[in-house]
């Protein structure tokens, strides 16, 4: 037997989320574990790097599994044609690594970075990639309260609650508004881990902030209350991007 890591992006839109759940169909998770054991002729349990949300997409996702066929190494560009060709249009493989028997997509993971779009004039291409927000926004002040997310460790505020979630302590590494083109701009967050719903929670609390609703003292405050009701309402999964997992040099064979 040999484990892989397997490299994917997929538009979340059709989806509900990565994970297989019970009573819930079609998942990321349930469409390549299918695809997987249909051209390997056995079957197949996929684990991936984590969770993403039902409507959420991904530009850069690892997964792995184990299986007997020894040629998907000696012949990976093969396999992943072949995988592409009975995946759906929506859900994409880039590339299929041989890594060590106890390598783990998701507990191996160094960080991981999303990426949250905005646009402030309609656009109908990107619409459904991007949220758009009309009106004053002010992004200097937004990155100021991104400041004070490096120096948070509790991010309770920012989390979905009753989950089974032991820990809320997540190391933020990056956090920056930047521009993109006059009318874009694109969330950046970097962290050790994340909590379910953070991302799309701080959004919506930054924009709070960017909207002059609450002080950076406010905001403050929020992340110290560890109360996730007095954090602001989520963005929408629709704009919303895992774009990269970084592992350790030795993960690969």
């Amino acid at each position: 037997m040999s484990r892989y890591f397997i490299k994917l992006a997929y538009n979340g839109t059709n989806y509900n989320g990565w994970q297989v759940q019970d009573n819930t169909p079609n998942t990321i998770q349930q469409v390549l574990e299918e695809k997987l054991a249909m051209l390997l002729k056995e079957t197949i349990e996929v684990t991936g790097c984590g969770r993403t949300d039902t409507g959420v997409h991904a530009r850069a996702y690892y997964a792995h599994f184990t299986c007997r066929n020894t040629d998907l190494s000696e012949n990976t560009t093969h396999w992943v044609y072949k995988l592409n060709t009975v995946l759906p249009p929506d859900i994409s493989i880039f590339s299929i690594h041989k890594v060590k028997d106890e390598a783990h997509a998701r507990f191996d993971a160094k960080s991981r970075t999303y990426n949250y779009y905005l646009h402030q004039h309609k656009n109908p291409f990107i619409e459904n990639l991007s949220w758009h927000q009309y009106g004053f926004i002010d992004f200097e002040l937004m990155n100021k309260a991104c400041e004070i997310l490096m120096e948070t460790s509790d991010f309770t505020s920012f989390s979905k609650v009753n989950t089974q979630t032991k820990t809320n302590i997540c190391y933020v590494s990056e956090a920056s508004w930047i521009q993109l083109s006059e009318t874009e701009w694109c969330f950046i967050i970097t962290a050790d881990r994340f909590l379910r719903n953070m991302v799309r929670a701080i959004v919506g609390t930054l924009l709070m902030v960017g909207r002059n609703k609450i002080t950076l003292a406010d905001f403050k405050k929020i992340i110290e209350t560890k109360n996730r009701n007095n954090a602001g309402t989520s963005a929408p999964a629709h704009a919303l991007f895992l774009t990269d997992i970084k592992y350790p040099e030795d993960t690969f064979l």
